[in-house]
């Protein structure tokens, strides 16, 4: 049903005086145009063992525990089994093992598992270092290339997790191959204020990139936990600029080569474009 020229789903929706309302019969029901909208947007690949998806920034992966029963449908595996189960007209919930999480903040493609063979042959991969991911961010300052190496603790002794002290191999080894690949403005128009680099994963700690750029002074753009010590100009963003852009396994069924890219989306590109736009003489 249109009221005006919006859709009206709820029955408590009032009507005013003079608004047309217009009925659709043969409409597809809100849920249904949803779940069409999830399929389309969120499921990149998918087939009996594996299923690729495009996940969107403010999506926590995976529920906590503390969440109330509106958030726990709203997880990405949540929306990922009602999109599978749907699709393949099963009854309950699609049955979905997770392989790899991503930040609630952060965009991009991941991978779930389909069947428990599957989950062991992909979790085999993670372990080996030979599953590809690539991330894109938008980091302050100017980045070099190179290699962050360091073990990773809860607490590196001021509540956040973070790099043991040099020389400790305490904690979990994380390994972050980083490329410049465009050099930015910053906030105030200043040159190399700001890089975009490509990320490459060996391992997948919690936070790891975070953590490395931020310990190399280079925090990212959108950064609200690890830019404790960070004295510059904060460029602003809606949230962390970080895109998982590329990711790539050998598929569990038959070991072939899987490759899969997925460019960032809108709110990412909004500020890379304000990045690189020089800033007019006059402006504040």
């Amino acid at each position: 049903m249109l009221v005006g020229s919006a859709v009206a789903t709820s029955p408590r929706r009032r009507v005013l005086g003079g608004e047309r309302i217009e009925v659709r019969l043969r409409a597809p029901r809100p849920e249904t145009v949803r779940r069409r909208k999830l399929e389309g947007d969120l499921v990149v690949y998918a087939d009996a063992s594996v299923v690729v998806v495009n996940k969107p920034a403010g999506v926590s992966t995976v529920p906590y525990g503390d969440e109330d029963p509106a958030e726990q449908a709203a997880t990405l595996d949540a929306l990922v089994r009602e999109v599978l189960a749907h699709r393949d007209r099963l009854r309950g919930r699609a049955p979905l093992g997770v392989v790899q999480r991503l930040d609630k903040g952060t965009s991009g493609l991941l991978v779930f598992a389909r069947t428990l063979a599957a989950k062991k042959h992909l979790a085999q991969q993670l372990r080996v270092r030979s599953m590809h991911r690539q991330y894109l961010a938008l980091v302050h300052g100017a980045v070099p290339r190179g290699t962050h190496r360091s073990y990773l603790v809860e607490d590196r002794g001021d509540g956040l997790r973070g790099s043991a002290r040099e020389g400790r191999r305490e904690g979990q080894l994380a390994v972050t191959h980083v490329e410049p690949i465009e050099v930015l403005r910053g906030p105030q128009g200043e040159a190399a204020g700001a890089t975009l680099v490509a990320c490459r994963l060996e391992t997948g700690r919690t936070h790891q990139i975070r953590i490395h750029l931020a310990e190399a002074g280079h925090p990212l753009v959108g950064e609200a936990v690890y830019v404790r010590d960070f004295r510059g100009p904060r460029i602003p963003a809606p949230r962390l600029m970080l895109h998982a852009a590329g990711l790539g396994f050998d598929h569990p069924a038959d070991d072939r080569p899987m490759r899969f890219e997925a460019p960032p989306p809108p709110d990412f590109a909004e500020v890379l474009d304000r990045l690189r736009q020089p800033r007019q003489k006059g402006a504040t």
